[in-house]
């Protein structure tokens, strides 16, 4: 029987939360049961980081193969070879390199067989874009790199999860004003299916409901408030529907998210980047997980930001990445039971 592999977990943005929650998890490793996993970074950075918050923890620096030995007597780190000065809530030149370093390797281990799954904390868009970083997110940026891994096509899709609801945005990270031009048919369609393949695969569902949400509101009154519902999503639905997927829709935003209607589906297709986002926030702020589905590897993320203003402080809620990293080791494992609870 082969060793168990850790799940690769990344630095994220050095100045935010990422590295706080990293080591606030890690001490509480045994009473939460947390299984093992190495971080990605600089240990220089992280005793510096664990001294601030008055934290005592060991560290270890290691390859992936010695992170699951070492995992209960020290937080195992696998080092980029980077040095990272910025201080907490203060990103500074060191901080984009190190964020976007730590997620190539993760990928580069997973895609080698060194770590089960990817676990990724959060990054700071506007330091990257800064930086010259000229993926949208973490979503479009593995999808690259997955592409670049195994020369073949991939389409990453991002699902947001939780016990209570599992919500997939068709257009992502996009404004507003560009998702009318963006969505199409094809679009909905081809995330459908991937959507429908991966809780089958990766969550045991065996026959996957989706949901599928209008653009406009009250699914557009029959053309009276937009015809993109009937030109665009309407026949994607039909054609969900006649490759054998349980799809409906498009269905009215206002009335898709409250506990009963949540009972008749097990994730919704939403239109937008908000219209997914916000009734998950609501419902599930503190552990709902980001699941990247489509990729040839599994990846899961805490559902936050960095929040600058928190760094440090030791006043950042794990939840979410401690829900990220317990879905990631469960989904390697290919568990039968991950389905949001009705």
């Amino acid at each position: 029987m082969s060793a168990p592999k850790p799940l690769a977990l990344t630095l994220g943005e050095p100045a935010g939360i990422g590295p706080d929650l990293t080591l606030a998890l890690w001490r509480r490793r045994a009473e939460v049961d947390l299984p093992p996993f190495y971080l990605i970074g600089d240990a220089d950075f992280l005793r510096r980081r664990a001294r601030a918050l008055g934290f005592d923890v060991a560290l270890a620096e290691v390859t992936p193969g010695e992170a699951v030995s070492v995992y209960p007597r020290a937080l195992p780190v696998v080092s980029l070879g980077l040095s990272i000065n910025t201080k907490p809530g203060e990103p500074d030149a060191t901080s984009a390199p190190a964020a976007i370093a730590a997620i190539r390797r993760a990928v580069d281990d997973v895609m080698a067989g060194q770590a089960a799954g990817m676990v990724t904390n959060p990054i700071a868009k506007s330091v990257l874009s800064r930086a010259g970083f000229a993926e949208p997110g973490h979503t479009e940026f593995l999808g690259h790199l997955a592409e670049q891994a195994t020369g073949k096509p991939v389409t990453p899709v991002m699902m947001l999860w939780a016990r209570e609801l599992a919500v997939v945005p068709v257009t992502i990270h996009i404004p507003l004003r560009e998702v009318f031009s963006t969505l199409s048919t094809a679009l909905i369609v081809d995330t459908g299916r991937i959507v429908a393949r991966d809780l089958s695969r990766r969550f045991g569902v065996a026959q996957p409901r989706l949901a599928v949400a209008a653009l406009n509101p009250h699914a557009g009154e029959e053309g009276t408030l937009g015809d993109e519902d009937e030109l665009i999503v309407a026949p994607a639905v039909a054609k969900l529907r006649a490759e054998g997927i349980d799809a409906v829709g498009p269905l009215p935003a206002d009335t898709l998210f409250h506990e009963r209607a949540r009972a008749t589906y097990d994730a919704a297709l939403c239109m937008y980047h908000d219209q997914a986002l916000i009734p998950i926030k609501t419902l599930a702020f503190d552990h709902g997980v980001n699941v990247t589905l489509g990729l040839p590897f599994v990846r899961t993320s805490p559902d936050h930001g960095t929040a600058f203003d928190l760094a440090g402080t030791g006043k950042a809620n794990p939840g979410s990445l401690l829900a990220a990293i317990r879905l990631a080791a469960r989904l390697t494992a290919n568990a039968p039971a991950l389905v949001p609870a009705k």
